[in-house]
Order: C-alpha cells, then structure tokens, then sequence
C-alpha cells in the first residue's frame, strides 16, 4: 500500500499533467463501455426479439427444416398434442406452442394479394409474443367463434383496404395438392415493425387453419423457457427424448441476429482498439515526460542502492494509479449515462428494413466493466514499464548529469 501512496503523491508533483491523462484516459473508458453497452443491449434485445417469435427450442419432423415440401405439411409432426404434453414437462419449460406455416391468396372480392401465414393457439402465442407484435386495432383472434378469424398485418389491411369485422377469402393448397378456399373475420390488425412482414403477415387459429389444409399435423412445436440460458440444456433433453425428430434452437434459425451480432463485434471491435491506442499513448506520452524530468533523481536513487528493477516498479505503480484513476472516472462517467437514458426517451431512427425505431438504452454488465477496467490499468503499466526502463538502466553517472 505504501509503494501506492508514494506512487500518488509522484502522480501529483505535476497536477495538470497528471488530469489530463486521467482525463483522456476516463473518456475513452467511457466510450468503450457506452458503446459495448449499446452492443449488449443490442444483442439482448434481438434474443429475446427472436425468441419470442420463433421459441428458445423448435422442434419438427427430421426433414421439417429443409424447406422442399411438394404439398403443405408434407413433412409435419402427427402426433402434436401427446409432444406438446411431453415437452411441456420437462424443467425450465413455460409454454409450448404448436405452429403450421401456410401461404396462399388472399381477397376482399375486387383485390386480391400474397399472404405468408401462420396458424396458432390464440391463447398461447400471442401471450408469448409480448411487445414484439402491437395491435393498432382489434383483438387476437378467438378460437370457437362462430366464422374462423385472423389477424393481418397493417400493411395488408392497408393493401385490402380492410378493418376489423370485414370478410376476407383465403386460398390456399392442401396436404392432397388440391386449392380450398375459407371466409375469414378479421378480428385484429397488427404489426411487427417491418413492412416486408407486415404486408403478408396472416394469423388464424390453428384448427381453422388444419380445417383449410385438411390435415390434423402441426409444422412445428416452439418450446418457450423460462430463462433462455437454459436453451442447450433443453434442447439437448429434446434431442435425446425425439432422437428421430429435429431440434433447432433460437440462435440457429436467427440469421438476423447473426449477421448484427458480427457488424457490431467488428465495429466496436475496431473502437475500442483506436481507443485503447488513445490511452496507450496518452499515458506513454505523460509517463515519458516524467522521466524525462526525474532522470537526474533516478540517477541519484541509484547511487544510494536502489535497483532498476525497483526505480521501474515506482513508476509502473505511477501509471497504474493513473490508469485506475481514469477507468474509475470512466466508469462513472458510462454509469451515469446508462442511467440518464433510462429517463431521457430517446429514440434511435428505424433500422434498414424497419418501420419502427427503438429506445436508445445500454446495458450494465459487471464483466464488461471489469475488463475494460483491467485493460486500461494493463496498457498504463505496460506504457509505464516500455517509458521506464531505458532511464533506469542509464550508468548513474550519466542520469545524475542529465540536464
């Protein structure tokens, strides 16, 4: 502790130069940890935006993933009800929801447009869809209603000139090749955000659905968890279970998140190493300028006994004390924003392909705080022991007439 105390007090023979290399040194932290908390939260936000639509695990029939069925659920899993039931028990689960994907024509009578649908269990899915999926009108649709309902996307309501309570016809082809034709209700409009999606998005009760395609087979079963962490361990419980069936977790079908999640690692990558170079020379620069100005005091410890290994040690602890100074300020500095955006209601513009912006907010994480704060102290010391040591290995006569 003493060699710190000493460490500070030479920290401080010269103040200013002294804060503005904690000063540097606290900003870059600050941007290092803000942008790896907007990169977390980011990420964070896309997984459960993922898992919320697709679920942690899916499960189809062996060749339900690859995507070359010649009739509608060619490949679909029969026996749905006894696997919901027996995925539904297993630990950490909170829900299963039995899916079919179907597509087809869509008409008002006068116009009609390209649907990409989906057939759920109302009660289940869109409780599991939270905030990914808002209502500008209506209400999911009901199971034993009277004529089968469906909700559409704002764009295709746009596009079918239709509101809630209008009668819409569905065509689409059946498990036997043949084309069948329902009236539906619409009983909502809603959207997800992105106008691609949301000018085909069709989704009708899951019976209704089966009826249409005459078949009683579900596409898929999504098995929703409690805790996403635990996604391999289920998926790895489903894949022993249903050895003849396959499993996908969240992260396999999200091709979205993928490509995000790699833009971001190389773009705050490349931050954090320009400013992780800022601090390195900035605390090589104030550290090079004190030795400079102490080389004749070197000379004169080294003339009473002191080792170079030990003049080297004071002013690695000089640079640590600096370094840890400014990670500190930093930390504040990136603490006290995550904060401020709690409460500030800034939003960040529509990504590419999104009609919808989202909240600008960064995530806390211990961890990331930590390196980061580990790292600048390592580069100060570094910077601090490459300055140093030339200086004391000069002879002492040389450092005691240095001018």
């Amino acid at each position: 502790m003493k060699w710190l105390v000493f460490a500070w007090k030479n920290v401080m023979r010269n103040r200013r130069r002294s804060l503005t290399a904690m000063l540097i040194t606290a900003f870059g932290t600050a941007a290092v940890l803000a942008s790896g908390g907007f990169a977390l939260y980011t990420y964070e936000s896309l997984e459960e935006m993922t898992a919320r639509d697709s679920g942690h695990v899916v499960v189809a029939h062996s060749r339900g993933f690859d995507g070359d069925e010649d009739v509608p659920l060619q490949y679909g899993l029969a026996d749905a009800t006894g696997l919901a039931a027996k995925f539904a028990a297993l630990p950490g689960v909170r829900a299963v929801a039995p899916r079919v994907q179907f597509s087809g024509l869509i008409s008002n009578g006068d116009k009609s447009a390209v649907f990409v649908g989906s057939g759920v269990v109302p009660e289940i899915d869109f409780r599991l869809r939270g905030p990914q999926m808002s209502f500008s009108a209506g209400r999911p649709p009901a199971t034993n209603a009277p004529a089968p309902e469906v909700v559409i996307g704002d764009e295709l309501a746009r596009l079918m000139k239709a509101r809630v309570g209008t009668s819409l016809t569905l065509l689409a082809t059946t498990t036997e090749g043949n084309l069948n034709a329902v009236d539906v209700v619409v009983s909502g409009i809603a959207g997800v955000g992105v106008p691609e999606i949301d000018k085909r998005l069709v989704l009708a009760d899951l019976a209704s659905v089966q009826r249409l395609l005459l078949s009683d087979k579900v596409g898929t079963l999504s098995i929703y968890l409690k805790e996403t962490a635990d996604t391999e361990a289920v998926a790895a419980r489903v894949r022993g279970a249903q050895p003849d069936q396959a499993v996908k977790t969240w992260r396999d079908l999200a091709v979205f998140y993928q490509a995000v999640r790699a833009l971001y690692n190389r773009i705050f990558g490349i931050l954090g190493v320009i400013m992780i170079c800022i601090v390195l020379f900035a605390m090589s620069n104030t550290l090079g300028m004190a030795v400079v100005e102490r080389t004749r005091e070197i000379g004169t410890l080294r003339a009473i006994g002191t080792l170079p290994g030990e003049v080297v040690r004071n002013f690695v602890f000089e640079g640590m004390v600096i370094g840890g100074a400014g990670a500190v300020a930093g930390m504040v500095l990136a603490g006290g924003a995550t904060v401020a955006l709690l409460f500030a209601g800034i939003d960040m513009p529509p990504p590419p392909g999104r009609s919808a912006g989202y909240p600008l907010f960064l995530s806390f994480s211990p961890l990331l705080y930590g390196a980061v704060t580990l790292v600048v102290i390592t580069l100060a010391a570094a910077a601090a022991w490459m300055v140093s040591r030339h200086a004391a290995n000069k002879p002492v006569t040389e450092a005691l007439a240095h001018v």
